[in-house]
This record gives C-alpha cells, structure tokens and sequence, in this order.
C-alpha cells in the first residue's frame, strides 16, 4: 500500500466511545506543538526541533491520508473538542527488516495519559485496518526501554517478536533510542 496522489481517496474517519479519529485541521498545528516539545512525551522519540518541523511532520501525515485514505489521524476528544494527539496506521518509508508492512502507533498530550485512550484509539485503528482495510497483520515497534509503549501494545493484543529486535535506520548510530523492539498481530 502506497501513497497515491493522482487519485484521492474517500478518508477513512472514526469513533471509539470517547474519541473521533479524524483528519487533521490548521487548528492542531499549535497543539500537536506543544507536545512535540513536551519532554516527557518525547522520550523516546527523535525531537522535533522546530515549529516549522512539527508543520511538516503534520503535513506529511495530512498528505498521507489524503492520499490513502487513512494514516495517522488527529484524534479528537469528543465530549470537549479538544486535540489530544494522533493514532493510527502508517506504510513506513524508512528500510525497516520487517518491510514492506503497516504499523500502528500513537502520541498523545501528556494530560490526556493514564485514561486509556491510547489503547481505545489503537483498538479503533486495528478494526479500521483488519476490516475496512482487509489488513493481514499489523505490526508495532519502539526504542527499547519504553514500556508505556509497549504496555499499550500489549494491552491491544499485540504479541513481541523478541527475535525481530531491530535497531532503527533513521535513529543514528550510537543514539540510546536506536533499538527497538517489535510487536505483532494478525487479523
């Protein structure tokens, strides 16, 4: 699955109980920001070390989903409106030992962790991938030390595939974030 830009897709948008997964707005660009630089929610992440940075990264995610259909969706809480971060399905560019593949995965603002919207959103986007996508497997990975990470993979029913431990090309050498671990699961 890949991005096609000649042809634009119907977007795929959902909602759990408590979240809307939607297309990205203007109005997301200050919050997902703000949680960019937000050290702890960063921790295991590579930063983003600019404003204009976090803008494309959005951008990137927001052509993305234009063109598939689907992607890493801006997630909405829905009784307050409020943006809490995004989750969703990813075809990764970089050369992962794994590829070609579809991951899962989330970064939400740190008021809105030890809710369990994390595990509602990646829940949501697994039924999103094995049904309307008719994905065979997705997988999850990251850096190896980040067990709030993998405890929501665990939570959604992923399965870790100790053996396929990688350390991460666009993390560089030496960096403490370059191994990861993987996760698994089939439809």
């Amino acid at each position: 699955m890949t991005d096609n830009a000649a042809r634009p897709r119907l977007i795929i948008e959902f909602e759990t109980e408590r979240l809307r997964m939607r297309q990205w707005r203007e109005s997301d660009l200050a919050p997902f920001f703000a949680l960019a630089c937000d050290p702890q929610v960063m921790e295991f992440l590579l930063p983003l070390a600019t404003r204009a940075d976090s803008d494309a990264m959005v951008e990137r995610i927001r052509t993305r989903i234009a063109g598939n259909g689907w992607g890493f969706w801006a997630v909405e809480h829905k009784a307050c409106g409020e943006f809490m971060g995004f989750t969703g399905l990813n075809s990764p560019l970089a050369d992962l030992p794994f590829s070609p593949c579809v991951e899962i995965g989330w970064r939400f603002a740190r008021k809105w962790w030890g809710q369990g919207f994390a595990s509602e959103a990646a829940r949501g986007a697994l039924q999103v991938g094995f049904e309307k996508l008719g994905l065979a497997k997705i997988v999850a990975f990251t850096a190896w030390n980040n067990t709030r990470s993998a405890a929501v993979m665990e939570r959604i029913g992923m399965k870790e595939d100790v053996a396929g431990a990688f350390d991460h090309p666009l993390v560089p050498d030496g960096h403490p974030l370059r191994r990861h671990r993987l996760y698994r699961i089939q439809r």
